[in-house]
């Protein structure tokens, strides 16, 4: 998460909590690292009021210092240098009720010519790392270099947010109109938290580090308690760095596949028809993207498999893409799909990442590929 409501992190979410004080060591140097870089004047977003007289925002700060075990005045004075950006709760606001999706406009924005060069060149720099991240954990290199270049650009583009500016004013102004306006906010002051722990266990300064308008930082758009929970110092050199070190982010993204669940050797989706006389679509609908369905039930509520799918001993779910005006397409999503929508949750998100690995593997497997290379 990405990004908790994709930006990449666009719609989605996720990630937890603490992590053992190793873990915070090895982040420090990583951290302190990107402490230096500073973006672009014209990437700066224009600010509004800081949190320094909100009673909420420094109660909030009080109360973190308790659980956490932090200092109290420097947790109250980070958060008083904290300002509101009003483009980031414009950001974070959901289109109006009956906009219509469109996976082909989705599609088009990370299918696309200079993802797929760039993620040739990602693969073929880093081809062992992605090899034994895979063989550690199961996630194939396409699904590493699919989520890394759908969220950055590998690299390219992680975020020009302060990433204190970010959470705290989705922690204290989650805009009022969003229908989950309470749960969504809870969320940032949890990442908010999170964030401060790590900042201070780490001595990083905490107005340094940019990243989405969500908060999520580095090449992997990773949220504070994901870093925490999830990161991995995958070249052994002693410190976590998601900002500038590429086998440090394939291993923490296949470190995060792998605890939720991924299942190695498992497709991500098969081809889906119907049966118009027996089709149920409101029950097959009904779960969204959880697989609820055996074969067997899927099947018998009108959704037809073949092939390979028919094999399948796990759970499916029908996952609905659609068109604007055109006809939506379907595919049945396993438990390998559900896996990536915890990294976002949206279907259209993880069949980008599907599709951009896809796209990928096949350019590194062309012969053309090594213009890249070369």
């Amino acid at each position: 998460m990405r990004n908790p409501f994709s930006l990449p992190t666009l719609f989605a979410l996720i990630f937890i909590v603490a992590c053992a004080a190793p873990a915070w060591a090895k982040a420090e140097k990583g951290l302190k690292k990107k402490a230096k870089t500073k973006p672009l004047a014209s990437q700066i977003s224009v600010p509004g009021p800081s949190y320094a007289l909100r009673t909420d925002a420094l109660q909030l700060a009080d109360d973190m210092a308790q659980r956490r075990n932090l200092d109290a005045a420097w947790v109250r004075q980070t958060l008083a240098q904290a300002r509101y950006i009003p483009a980031i709760a414009k950001a974070i606001t959901p289109p109006p009720v009956g906009t219509v999706k469109n996976w082909r406009v989705y599609r088009s924005r990370f299918v696309e010519p200079i993802r797929i060069k760039a993620g040739v060149a990602f693969w073929q720099a880093h081809a062992d790392t992605l090899k034994r991240a895979e063989a550690q954990t199961g996630v194939p290199p396409e699904i590493i270099v699919g989520i890394i270049g759908v969220e950055t650009i590998y690299g390219q583009q992680m975020g020009t947010f302060r990433v204190i500016d970010a959470l705290a004013t989705l922690a204290f102004d989650f805009p009022a109109s969003h229908p989950r306006a309470a749960q969504r906010s809870a969320y940032f002051r949890d990442e908010l938290e999170n964030y401060l722990s790590l900042m201070q266990r780490t001595s990083t300064d905490p107005l340094s580090l940019r990243g989405s308008y969500a908060g999520a930082m580095g090449m992997p758009q990773f949220m504070p308690s994901s870093w925490a929970k999830y990161a991995t110092d995958f070249d052994a050199d002693g410190r976590i760095d998601l900002f500038g070190s590429p086998a440090d982010t394939i291993g923490s993204v296949a470190s995060y596949f792998k605890a939720f669940g991924w299942q190695p050797g498992l497709a991500t989706h098969f081809p889906v028809s119907f049966d118009k006389q027996q089709l149920d679509m409101e029950a097959l609908m009904a779960p969204d993207i959880l697989p609820t369905f055996s074969v067997a039930g899927f099947q018998a509520k009108g959704a037809l498999l073949d092939g390979a799918a028919l094999q399948h001993t796990g759970k499916l779910a029908l996952i609905e893409l659609q068109n604007a005006g055109e006809a939506p397409i379907y595919v049945a999503g396993t438990d390998n799909f559900y896996a990536i929508t915890r990294y976002n949750w949206s279907s259209y998100y993880a069949m980008a990442v599907i599709e951009l690995g896809q796209a990928v593997m096949q350019a590194v497997l062309s012969p053309a590929s090594s213009a890249v290379k070369n």
